[in-house]
């Protein structure tokens, strides 16, 4: 993919509502109330290397706020792609991100979705998704599609709220990433986002997933 550099601004008003129209609808699903701040999408960036060869992927990038940081820093000639499965959030990624490849699907279809772009393996995963919302099952599917799409010493990074990060479904996210992948690579605590996150990074073994 050549992408456009042109980043259109964010009509802040409409994404707001647009979000917490789908949080109302369907919470678990969105996770949250309002879009991430720039600060935390500062910190979910950080652990990727930018190359004119770099792969990034975007789960649910929602209305945005982690795709801006990427872009304002993807190289010329890199790749990048979102999945998103709300249609009205792509529509508004495509208005502010012209040229930005985007698949309003599911990350369940991960590796089928890659290879239809020729984009295997990626070298980053960044996530918005709701995982300490999600049933044990689906964790463990999307879990098996980034272990056959990050190429090795590829990173995965996500984040949760400081007071969800003790809930059961939290604790048992962090443990099945820790099982695949080894323990967390880095964490980063943004208290300046609403509510305040970490953003937590795993990479994957350069001798391959564990046991």
């Amino acid at each position: 993919m050549t992408r456009d550099p042109t980043i259109v601004p964010n009509d802040t008003g409409r994404s707001f509502w647009t979000f917490l129209g789908r949080f109302l609808r369907d919470p678990r699903r969105v996770g949250a109330v309002v879009p991430s701040s720039r600060y935390l999408a500062r910190k979910m960036v950080h652990a990727i290397e930018w190359t004119p060869s770099t792969r990034v992927v975007e789960f649910g990038p929602g209305t945005g706020p982690f795709t801006r940081e990427i872009f304002a820093r993807l190289p010329e000639g890199a790749d990048y792609l979102g999945i998103e499965r709300e249609a009205a959030f792509v529509d508004i990624l495509r208005e502010c991100l012209p040229g930005a490849d985007l698949a309003c699907d599911s990350v369940t279809n991960l590796v089928e979705i890659l290879e239809s772009r020729d984009l295997l393996p990626v070298d980053h995963i960044v996530s918005g998704l709701p995982f300490a919302s999600f049933p044990r099952d689906l964790i463990g599917e999307i879990l098996e599609q980034v272990s056959g799409a990050l190429r090795p010493g590829g990173t995965f990074t996500t984040f949760q709220y400081v007071h969800a990060c003790g809930l059961s479904s939290a604790r048992h996210f962090r443990g099945q990433m820790n099982r695949r992948f080894g323990p967390m690579d880095s964490w980063r605590l943004e208290l300046r986002n609403i509510p305040p996150a970490f953003a937590f990074t795993w990479r994957m073994p350069l001798s391959g997933l564990r046991a």
